[in-house]
């Protein structure tokens, strides 16, 4: 009986869904309509028919013939494929070609397939296949392989996508705001490593030269910046203005962890990477990268920088004889010699690699692609650099993917918040937006039983009501080091270098600069190594910290403003990277990079007489303990001497407990009492 009742309604509603042309006879009452109606359809059929086709600019003329006549087949069938071909509006294509099919199944030879493409992009899966399915072609036919091939890598895609979608990712996922996002595009948001500033890619109104672009009708790509608030909110976005944006297309790719050195695309040609520093608080003129990045005719869309800014990831579709597929994502030494490396076939399918970004951790890298477990178009993954190898790539989840393209995340360095474009209908402000991920850890039972767990839809932030409060999830291993330099007299910031040294190696491994105009920086330590940190400025006595993070060490924020004294007789500073082994005079070589900027300085001052002061703190037999740090002093003084520095110029002083720079009755204020320092006697 029900069977008999569904293939009824089926009957009714092809009896009364009738194809309408337009023609005359159907609308004589209306000839001004008409007339304005074939012109439109006339317009739009230009672009649509165009070599490539402009379905972003023929769809509006075929949304105004439509309001005279919604029931015209081919009509309904051309807006269904422009939306399925103009970006971020893709889902809306389904009830056009649905309306299409039912008014005349035989519309067009390729309906099927548009079909199983709009209901893919509505995460109708299993319909989806169904009309792929229907969409195969004869065999033997033109074109019959390549299609047949299409088709079945679409089936995957769904059948990845119902996979992913039943094991949904535990995330919210929020509009950033209308300080930051327009009606217009919004796209390709890039942070600093602690998430306080954010650049990203506009076509909304006041670009650079405010004109269009011809070929999609929008605005010319322009860069805007914004800055985070205390309580996460974002303020207003400014465009970055003349220096950086162009009268054409520029887009933001990369921004250095500390957010004083920017990565731009600039469509000039096929497209290259360019790249700018931070002066102040103004942007400086991009200059593009050299040839060994960008290749004479190939394209470079994307790009990443290490923690220590001397390498780049980026992703190139030149050297086709080491390509994987169209795009791959490659590495080189920005300013070394060699040719770029392939990252191989880990990461690297015969398919486009897109949207390449490098977690402040160093070793954990996100990308889009198209191959993969892919649940449709590019996908975001994620994959982690073990033993010298990429791990197999992992498809980040839905509601994060979704069955249109996903591309151009970043993660903040504490992994807790990642941001990307999307376009959602129920929170959006214009045609992509910007928007802020905020993982939520392993799930938590329901509070409620019998409630089940609310799955996660495209079009709405995940916000599972009824389920206990987030867990923390897993701690990224980086420690983010960030405050300002300072002169420790008149408190105006410095512009000062900040060397990495790797203690165990005795090797500068990166070199910063402080912001010339606010003093601030921003330093990402990957756990795995005894880190030194060097400040210097030409006049000043150095500043050095000492942070040993091992192996697997979890993610910490360390705010540390730095006063920097200038060279003048009784200024003194603590060397926290000079290290002895224990209860013993013996220097360890973890202390060699700090002994050697010593030898260094005392090289470059040639008058410069110091004393080398041992500290300890009240624990133990007091003149056991100013034995004990006259001893480690003089092992600093022969040292420098056993370097070729004049014994004449080094006095060393032992104060044992006598000197304390904190209370000794915490673990903390005795370690900051054990020290050893450099006090200046004359120049």
């Amino acid at each position: 009986m029900l069977r008999y009742l569904f293939a009824l309604l089926l009957l009714s509603a092809s009896a009364t869904a009738q194809n309408v042309e337009f023609t005359k006879d159907r609308f004589g009452n209306d000839k001004e309509g008409l007339k304005n109606a074939l012109k439109e359809i006339k317009i739009g059929n230009e672009w649509y028919e165009a070599d490539p086709p402009r379905f972003e600019q023929a769809l509006p003329h075929f949304l105004a013939a439509q309001e005279l006549n919604p029931n015209n087949a081919l009509l309904n069938f051309r807006i269904g494929h422009c939306y399925l071909g103009s970006a971020g509006l893709k889902a809306k294509s389904l009830p056009y070609l649905q309306k299409a099919y039912q008014l005349d199944p035989q519309v067009d030879s390729r309906v099927h397939y548009l079909l199983g493409r709009a209901l893919h992009m509505n995460a109708k899966w299993s319909e989806a296949i169904a009309e792929y399915k229907a969409a195969q072609p004869p065999a033997g036919s033109k074109g019959a392989s390549t299609l047949q091939n299409d088709i079945n890598k679409k089936i995957a895609e769904c059948q990845s996508g119902m996979a992913l979608q039943k094991n949904a990712t535990r995330a919210f996922i929020d509009n950033v705001g209308p300080n930051v996002n327009s009606s217009s595009a919004d796209y390709g948001p890039v942070i600093t490593a602690d998430e306080s500033v954010m650049l990203f890619t506009s076509r909304r109104p006041g670009s650079t030269g405010g004109e269009k672009d011809p070929d999609s009708g929008g605005y010319f790509e322009d860069i805007w910046q914004t800055t985070r608030n205390a309580d996460g909110t974002w303020q207003p976005a400014r465009n970055l203005g003349t220096t950086v944006n162009t009268q054409g297309h520029d887009a933001v790719v990369a921004l250095a962890p500390d957010g004083q050195r920017l990565i731009t695309y600039v469509e000039d040609g096929a497209g290259n990477l360019h790249e700018s520093s931070l002066k102040g608080a103004e942007w400086a003129k991009p200059q593009e990268l050299g040839r060994r990045i960008n290749g004479g005719q190939s394209h470079e869309p994307s790009a990443a920088y290490t923690p220590n800014g001397k390498f780049l990831y980026f992703v190139s579709n030149g050297s086709p004889k080491s390509n994987r597929g169209g795009h791959d994502i490659w590495r080189i030494e920005i300013d070394g010699r060699s040719d770029a490396e392939n990252l191989g076939s880990v990461i690297n399918t015969p398919y486009n690699e897109d949207g390449v970004f490098l977690h402040p951790d160093g070793k954990t890298i996100y990308f889009s692609s198209e191959g993969h477990s892919s649940m449709g178009g590019y996908d975001i993954f994620k994959s982690e650099l073990k033993n010298g190898q990429w791990s197999k790539p992992e498809n980040l989840g839905w509601p994060i993917n979704t069955p249109d393209d996903d591309v151009f995340f970043v993660l903040s360095a504490s992994g807790r918040h990642g941001y990307y474009s999307s376009t959602r209908e129920d929170d959006g402000l214009g045609s992509r937006d910007i928007y802020m991920i905020t993982f939520l850890g392993p799930e938590k039972q329901p509070l409620l039983s019998g409630e089940g767990q609310l799955l996660a839809s495209r079009a709405a932030p995940l916000r599972e009501t009824l389920l206990a409060p987030p867990v923390a999830i897993a701690s990224a291993q980086v420690t983010i080091l960030k405050g300002t330099v300072t002169d420790a007299a008149t408190k105006q910031p410095l512009e000062a270098t900040i060397d990495l040294v790797d203690n165990t190696l005795a090797q500068t491994i990166a070199s910063f600069q402080s912001n010339s105009q606010s003093g601030r920086y921003l330093v990402s330590l990957p756990s795995g190594t005894n880190y030194g940190i060097v400040v210097r400025k030409e006049g000043y006595l150095f500043h050095s910290e000492n942070f040993d993070l091992p192996q697997g060490a979890a993610y910490s924020e360390v705010v540390k403003d730095i006063p920097l004294k200038k060279l003048d007789v009784g200024a003194k500073v603590v060397l926290n990277n000079i290290f002895f082994d224990f209860d013993k005079a013996t220097l360890r070589k973890e202390s060699t990079a700090e002994l050697q900027r010593i030898v260094q300085l005392m090289g470059d001052s040639p008058t410069l007489r110091i004393e080398i002061s041992g500290h300890t703190d009240n624990v133990g037999n007091a003149a056991y303990n100013k034995d004990l740090s006259q001893r480690r002093a003089k092992a600093v003084v022969d040292y420098l001497t056993g370097k070729g520095v004049a014994a004449s110029r080094l006095t060393s002083a032992g104060y044992g407990d006598t000197q304390p720079v904190s209370s000794n009755s915490t673990k903390e204020g005795r370690q900051l009492n054990r020290r050893t320092e450099f006090k200046v006697l004359g120049k």
